[in-house]
């Protein structure tokens, strides 16, 4: 039996969280790389809420995941054929947003980051925490936010991948921080072993502008927004004169396909003067290293802690996706597709594979 390439393809377009109805496994023959090109073998793939507003046809920072195609998303995988003189087999490499749920993804060399793992750390971190999760909250905290010591940070889904890494980093410059989750249980962990300073449960919250302005008695300095919406508009109340807020995120508003109004209070941003900046990490790309050492360099001496929620199976991805938008993971989600002890293809067999029916 030749080797399959199993791929997650979008079926429809999703209303709300996605399902199985939506998105459904396939399998096709294994295609070989042609000039310039690489065959990656992939063994985590990320979980990351910008995948849903993919799916959807709205205008986007990228053009819609077309129905019949396989999902697309950010990978690692392992270098098993190249037609590229920068990639050897054997490489490990990163695409972000370059490549999809599936078993092999075959992509052009210049998309891929080939990186030279550090012993002190497990190999899915190049797809987390030092990749775009972890470069995210880095530049998104120090070149937008701007946090000095003494200042308060307020930071939404605070438990999440992005969110658990930036008020762990503005605590590291200084910064009192705050932080919004949605259990009593993320409330404990990210006081008791992030580091942060107070903790809401905006689920259990009947007001929760007058409960940020409890958490934050001096007001609000730099808000870091992974969520949009009435969360938003509720840390817009309570934002200083001249502010920042760090705009990161709307995963609010991922699953509605109704017009989203507002923000209601987005005439705070003129009544405070405050500075309100969207941006991508591929805009800093020029300084991942920078920031990728120095993150290493707080992870080795236990300033910084980060947590992985590890998926294993191709298989359970579109259960695992859907966690992200029901809270019930911490830290980064990430499925694994194959360990990498496991032995690669030989060649032999992806020849056999490229030859074999389109279908199976």
């Amino acid at each position: 039996m030749p080797l399959l390439n199993r791929q997650l393809c979008l079926e429809s377009r999703p209303e709300g969280v996605p399902t199985e109805n939506n998105i459904r496994m396939r399998s096709s023959r294994l295609r070989r790389p042609s000039q310039g090109q690489v065959l990656l073998q992939n063994l985590y793939l990320s979980m990351d809420p910008a995948i849903r507003g993919w799916m959807s046809d709205k205008p986007s920072y990228m053009p819609p995941i077309a129905l019949g195609e396989p999902v697309r998303g950010s990978t690692l995988g392992r270098v098993v054929e190249s037609c590229h003189p920068d990639f050897q087999i054997g490489d490990i490499a990163v695409g972000l947003a370059a490549n999809a749920w599936e078993d092999f993804s075959l992509t052009d060399g210049e998309q891929l980051d080939r990186i030279q793992p550090d012993p002190r750390f497990p190999l899915s971190h190049y797809l987390s925490v030092f990749s775009a999760v972890g470069l995210t909250p880095y530049f998104g905290v120090l070149d937008i936010g701007k946090p000095k010591p003494g200042a308060t940070m307020l930071i939404s889904a605070a438990a999440g991948a992005v969110g658990s890494l930036a008020g762990q980093i503005a605590r590291i410059k200084g910064c009192r921080t705050v932080g919004l989750v949605g259990s009593d249980e993320k409330c404990s962990w990210i006081v008791e072993e992030l580091g942060y300073d107070r903790a809401i449960n905006y689920k259990r919250c009947e007001d929760l502008t007058s409960a940020i302005a409890e958490a934050c008695p001096d007001g609000v300095d730099i808000y870091f927004d992974n969520v949009g919406g009435e969360i938003l508009d509720a840390a817009l109340l309570n934002m200083n004169n001249f502010g920042r807020v760090v705009f990161c995120g709307a995963i609010a508003q991922y699953n509605t396909e109704d017009r989203v109004a507002g923000p209601y209070n987005y005439w705070q941003v003129l009544a405070r003067s405050l500075t309100v900046r969207g941006f991508l990490s591929p805009e800093f790309k020029d300084r991942f290293g920078e920031g990728i050492e120095q993150m290493s360099d707080w992870i080795a001496d236990g300033r910084l802690v980060f947590a992985e929620d590890i998926v294993d199976g191709l298989e359970n991805t579109v259960e695992a996706f859907s966690r992200l938008f029901t809270g019930a993971n911490k830290g980064k989600l990430l499925v694994k597709v194959r360990d990498a002890s496991e032995p690669a293809p030989t060649m032999d067999e992806i020849r056999t594979a490229a030859q074999a029916p389109e279908h199976f």
